[in-house]
């Protein structure tokens, strides 16, 4: 690292684990954290108790100080981070809209890190809807904000593949990999990234829609292609899931079938420890690991030995 190195004054901004790795990576760093900001503790699990967030858990054990407003838009909160007087807010999946006023307080502004090729997928879903929609490739871009919605002026790109058969929670840790990476770097000479940003290309943008648990369930009138995507999109959150006998049947795994066999969608067609093969509108899918209400994920050859008469060649799915 060259001599003229200087650490810089940061405040990070993050809540899910996916934030957190790349927090760690800033605590690991040689730059200053002043503060940690994280969404509120929210209600979880069947308790309902209130549960921090993985980016507090991570503070707290670091020794950092965690605010955590419910909002950044009453003057309050703005002043008490202008006091920080921070070279840059470092944001994470945050989650809370950062209105102009703070955009505008750090010396070198807010610096997103973003798990899309940019302009591909702006908004809240980027992993699951470039899966979804069957991209070769996805990485991650670290922007410097402003306040449109991921429209910032691009400071770094990082490219990682989408191999067959790659699910959102596969591509999610290969994408910490490369982004704690890339991010530390860019700060790490942040002012010569700035004088080198580029200007994204708003008419190659897409959405990436925030995930609603109603959309994972499987139409079987869709083709196969379609299917075994929305399958590696929504797993491991929500799950694909499909209608069984009146019981709701979660899909995490399964796979093209290359050879054709007639069936009416949804209807399954054939069965046998490798997998239980489902008919669709174009093509079939073998579906290969599986979970009833109340059960745990199993294997197909598992779930055959055990309720092996609640998958009947004929049955139809989805009714």
């Amino acid at each position: 690292m060259a001599d003229s190195f200087t650490p810089l004054r940061l405040v990070f901004a993050g809540t899910p684990e996916f934030a957190a790795s790349h927090l760690q990576a800033l605590i690991d760093s040689q730059h200053q954290l002043l503060a940690v900001y994280t969404q509120p503790d929210r209600p979880a699990g069947r308790g309902k108790k209130l549960t921090a967030s993985p980016v507090k858990y991570l503070a707290q054990a670091a020794s950092i100080p965690v605010c955590q407003p419910a909002s950044l838009k009453q003057a309050e909160a703005q002043a008490a981070l202008a006091e920080l007087k921070p070279d840059a807010i470092v944001v994470v999946a945050y989650g809370l809209i950062l209105p102009q006023a703070v955009l505008d307080i750090p010396r070198y502004g807010c610096i997103n890190m973003h798990a899309s090729l940019l302009p591909r997928w702006r908004g809240a879903a980027p992993i699951q809807r470039a899966i979804e929609a069957g991209d070769t490739a996805s990485g991650v871009t670290i922007m410097q904000m402003d306040a449109g919605l991921d429209t910032g002026p691009t400071l770094a790109t990082s490219v990682l593949p989408i191999t067959a058969n790659m699910n959102a929670g596969q591509l999610h840790d290969a994408l910490i990999e490369v982004g704690t990476a890339s991010l530390v770097s860019v700060l790490d000479c942040l002012q010569d990234q700035l004088a080198n940003a580029s200007t994204q290309d708003d008419a190659l943008a897409c959405y990436a829609h925030k995930i609603e648990k109603p959309e994972a369930e499987l139409d079987w009138c869709l083709e196969a292609r379609t299917l075994h995507r929305k399958i590696l999109a929504f797993n491991p959150f929500p799950v694909a899931w499909t209608q069984l006998q009146q019981q709701r049947l979660k899909v995490w795994t399964g796979e093209m079938v290359t050879t054709a066999t007639p069936g009416r969608a949804g209807e399954i067609i054939a069965r046998d420890s490798s997998g239980i093969t489902v008919a669709c509108g174009e093509g079939s899918l073998r579906l290969t690991r599986l979970q009833l209400p109340g059960g745990k994920p199993l294997e197909v050859s598992q779930l055959l030995l055990a309720r092996g008469e609640l998958f009947a060649t004929g049955e139809r799915l989805g009714l």
